[in-house]
């Protein structure tokens, strides 16, 4: 793909989700993704919206890539979870580079052509590593010392059986440790834990086993802290993808309203006042909450210096866009009476699909507390 700019992105996205959408049903029926999905982002150009220029990608902003992923995900939450995986992998790592040079070269060059990546680090015990920890997915020395034997479960792994790359976060001699791992490695296997999931049941994100996989000395490439840079790409990302879902939802029981004549009534229910007032209210808080959302991925500068003060601004745009979808889908169905909880309308997986949004970080209390000692500290500091 050309160089583009993010209108550009957002028309690449619009075409993608309505592809998307013709399969989207049927993919969460059977907790599949679609392969069709996969070569279709991968053909495209958008697994590179955020991968460096100078590699082959589009090297786009996080404005940019926010923006696009909003309208992808209209087409499919599982499919657009998969796809923004990578997106805020590359574009975290451009900023921090914390990858072996020649690692970084590699795997920004294989994006660019389309390969399909994830970081795989949450496991059972250990949950997300965004807290820190060591997992208990371990790294040790091949008996040659030429190598690294990686044994282990991960969780949430998600594009599953389609990654081309896996970056595995690894326990290795007391640090946290990165192994790239590549998928047809012997003693790589899957666990289909995730298809009748709550949320996101098409996005193969399933749990993967390392059976004493040897991976060359390289493919460790990333080695050092426990605790991680923060990832401001990640939640910004994840959070587009159910602010886009929960639009999905406001256009379908827009859609239904002006669609739906009761015999009773002998007009659409659109025309009443009550219908306008509930649909007013879900436009309204999204409005709200993509405002919040695009302001503060503008906001990002993509500076060191400027990553812890932003982090309070990042825990309110993500909490806020969650809510709000969670509320606006629960509100469509509502609207839409017992025909959302059927498969007649898309509403009942929009509304299933966005509680996913609760479980990522930061959430819950830490984001408040988060977003409350910044409000604190910015008053004393006058």
């Amino acid at each position: 793909m050309s160089d583009v700019d993010g209108v550009t992105a957002v028309f690449l996205a619009q075409q993608l989700a309505a592809d998307f959408a013709v399969r989207a049903d049927e993919a969460d029926k059977l907790g599949r993704l679609p392969l069709e999905d996969v070569n279709a982002l991968k053909t495209s150009g958008y697994l590179a919206l955020s991968v460096p220029k100078e590699f082959g990608g589009q090297g786009l902003p996080l404005r940019d890539c926010v923006a696009a992923h909003v309208e992808l995900s209209q087409g499919s939450a599982a499919t657009a979870m998969v796809a923004g995986m990578q997106v805020h992998v590359f574009g975290h790592q451009r900023e921090v580079r914390s990858w072996r040079d020649e690692a970084y070269d590699r795997l920004c060059r294989a994006a660019a052509q389309g390969a399909l990546c994830n970081s795989i680090a949450s496991e059972p015990v250990l949950g997300s590593p965004s807290r820190g920890g060591l997992p208990a997915t371990t790294a040790v020395p091949t008996a040659d010392g030429l190598g690294w034997v990686v044994n282990g479960r991960k969780t949430w792994s998600t594009g599953g059986q389609h990654l081309d790359y896996m970056l595995v976060r690894v326990a290795i001699e007391g640090e946290n440790g990165v192994a790239l791992i590549e998928q047809n490695t012997p003693g790589v296997e899957w666990i289909m834990t995730w298809r009748d999931s709550l949320s996101l049941r098409a996005s193969d994100s399933h749990d993967v086993v390392f059976n004493n996989v040897v991976v060359p000395g390289e493919h460790l490439i990333e080695r050092g802290d426990s605790k991680p840079v923060p990832n401001v790409w990640f939640p910004m990302v994840m959070a587009a993808v159910y602010l886009g879902t929960a639009v999905a939802a406001r256009n379908c029981v827009i859609q239904f309203a002006l669609e739906r004549v009761p015999t009773a009534l002998g007009k659409p229910i659109a025309t009443l006042p009550k219908i306008q007032r509930q649909i007013g209210e879900i436009d309204l808080a999204l409005q709200a909450a993509r405002s919040l959302l695009f302001e503060v991925a503008g906001e990002w500068t993509g500076d060191e210096a400027d990553r812890r003060k932003i982090l309070p601004r990042i825990a309110a745009a993500k909490t806020m866009v969650t809510e709000t979808a969670n509320e606006a889908t629960d509100k469509a169905l509502r609207v839409a009476g017992g025909t959302s909880i059927t498969k007649a309308l898309p509403l009942e997986r929009y509304f299933r699909d966005v509680r996913a949004g609760s479980m990522q970080p930061p959430s819950g209390d830490t984001a408040l507390e988060m977003i409350g000692r910044a409000a604190l500290d910015g008053l004393k500091e006058g």
